[in-house]
């Protein structure tokens, strides 16, 4: 049986998802997607070759390090850059933010983690130590656990470097194609890309469900 808190992560999941539809909503009839394209988007991303991606990955990287839900990053690579390109940058954006993390704790932070986070550290390098790469993939794959966290707690567990990030980057791809499927509604398509994405979401929920009682994630991501 699901306990209260993976519960409780998979229904914020699905609440980021409902206020993203929102947003859609309310961008397409009060006209603000229209404002929007032609001011601080196009000026400094959409359109702007090299330096507008350049700028979207820091961006998406530095708010992905920071404990930005990476949802929202998805989302909005879905508006700049449309449901495939936007996967992406997505990913790319949201994995570069994971090792930014990981190496913090690899390198600078392990101290202060340790202290503060240290007996979840020895579950998930046990839980890690399995088969890495694919271990990676699996809690990526799961609506539950923090994605900060886990990249911190990462950094100073055993795991290679290649297997985290690797595993990580694979295990974004879904969910940020549902959320940057769901951001590219803003400007083209909005019910029919909202609605695709929607049953996505509930496609990935219940395969993150069976994975969840194959493997009894939680114990190692408790937050």
């Amino acid at each position: 049986m699901i306990n209260a808190k993976t519960r409780k992560a998979i229904l914020k999941a699905f609440f980021i998802f409902a206020v993203l539809a929102a947003v859609i909503y309310l961008f397409r009839v009060s006209g603000l997607n229209e404002v929007l394209d032609k001011h601080w988007m196009d000026v400094h991303i959409r359109d702007q070759g090299l330096s507008g991606y350049v700028l979207f990955l820091a961006i998406a990287a530095g708010f992905t390090a920071a404990g930005f839900p990476r949802q929202m990053i998805s989302f909005f690579a879905g508006y700049v850059f449309g449901a495939v390109t936007g996967t992406v940058m997505g990913t790319v954006g949201t994995a570069l933010g994971c090792a930014v993390a990981f190496y913090y704790a690899r390198y600078a932070g392990r101290a202060a983690i340790e202290r503060k986070l240290g007996k979840k550290t020895a579950k998930l390098n046990a839980f890690l130590q399995r088969e890495p790469f694919q271990m990676t993939v699996v809690i990526r794959l799961l609506p539950v656990g923090s994605n900060i966290l886990t990249n911190l707690l990462a950094g100073i567990t055993s795991i290679s470097s290649l297997s985290f990030l690797g595993g990580s980057t694979l295990g974004y791809i879904p969910q940020t194609f549902i959320f940057a499927l769901l951001g590219s509604g803003v400007n083209v398509d909005p019910v029919w890309r909202t609605t695709v994405s929607a049953l996505l979401m509930i496609i990935s929920s219940l395969l993150g469900y069976r994975l969840y009682r194959k493997y009894r994630v939680e114990s190692e991501l408790e937050s």
